[in-house]
């Protein structure tokens, strides 16, 4: 048998038992960075990371942290509405499809969890979702004041080279207390929570997983570390897909349950979309 058979078989038998069961029977995906990056959206942390262009010398680590927005928010912002408009002039691709067309089979017993802030996911048409990095769409008082809001329609997407104008600025002030507002998305200073990041909704689904697909992202942050922990303590079964190991590579080296794929996230996606599409239809 090829790879290709082997990892085909071992999912069709591990995909055929949690759709049969009664408990813990979710299935759960997990995404980051590398999903987006066929939308042409680069990583983070890579050599062409959002964090990193045009930022000539500042490390992803330095420039997107709350720190530097309360010293910087002019610049933070001119960069964030930069990656509006890199966002909003991509598109979102096979990979994005198949997990929705995922969702249309499952329905209730699916869910998403991603890292990714661009939109993409929605835009793909997929509602059962958990933004635990928080999103491009939404802002909130950097001084503390409770409500979410959308950023307002009026403030568009920029050029890399592009300042704020006098409009923006005004939008981008709290109504509350006249502090600055803020992107809406967890910076490297910060810690998880409910409110933005859905940290126990999240945790919560990965306990009532039957398995947690996770796709194009390496567990660099310690929430996706902790939502593959407890599927595997709950007895799930882990399908790491990405091109290459990771730090979840370390996490699964010696658990049985725990499927390795090393391919693009559109190939293994399709498979899995044929096999659920079959178990659905017995």
């Amino acid at each position: 048998m090829t790879y290709e058979e082997i990892m085909k078989e071992q999912l069709t038998e591990i995909i055929k038992q949690v759709y049969n069961k009664k408990n813990r029977n979710l299935f759960t995906f997990l995404t980051g960075a590398g999903i987006s990056a066929e939308s042409g959206i680069p990583t983070y942390r890579g050599i062409d990371g959002i964090w990193v262009k045009g930022t000539k010398f500042h490390k992803p680590e330095e420039f997107g942290t709350f720190a530097y927005f309360k010293e910087n928010p002019e610049e933070v912002w001119q960069y964030s509405l930069f990656r509006k408009k890199m966002f909003e002039s991509a598109q979102t691709n096979n990979s994005h499809h198949k997990i929705a067309a995922i969702e249309k089979l499952l329905q209730d017993r699916f869910h998403l969890i991603t890292q990714n802030i661009d939109n993409l996911h929605r835009r793909s048409g997929v509602e059962r979702i958990f933004e635990i990095h928080g999103n491009n769409r939404e802002i909130k008082c950097s001084n503390g004041c409770k409500e979410i809001h959308h950023l307002p329609i009026e403030i568009e997407g920029k050029d890399i080279d592009e300042d704020l104008n006098q409009k923006d600025i005004e939008l981008l002030k709290c109504k509350e207390c006249g502090s600055w507002m803020r992107p809406n998305i967890l910076w490297f200073d910060e810690y998880y929570d409910e409110k933005t990041n859905k940290k126990f909704s999240s945790l919560k689904v990965a306990k009532n997983s039957g398995i947690l697909f996770i796709v194009g992202t390496s567990g660099a942050t310690n929430l996706p570390m902790a939502i593959a922990e407890t599927t595997l303590k709950y007895g799930g079964t882990i399908v790491d897909i990405n091109t290459e190991d990771n730090l979840f590579t370390k996490l699964l080296k010696d658990k049985k349950n725990k499927i390795t794929i090393r391919a693009t996230s559109t190939e293994a996606l399709k498979t899995i979309h044929e096999i659920l599409h079959n178990v659905v239809q017995e």
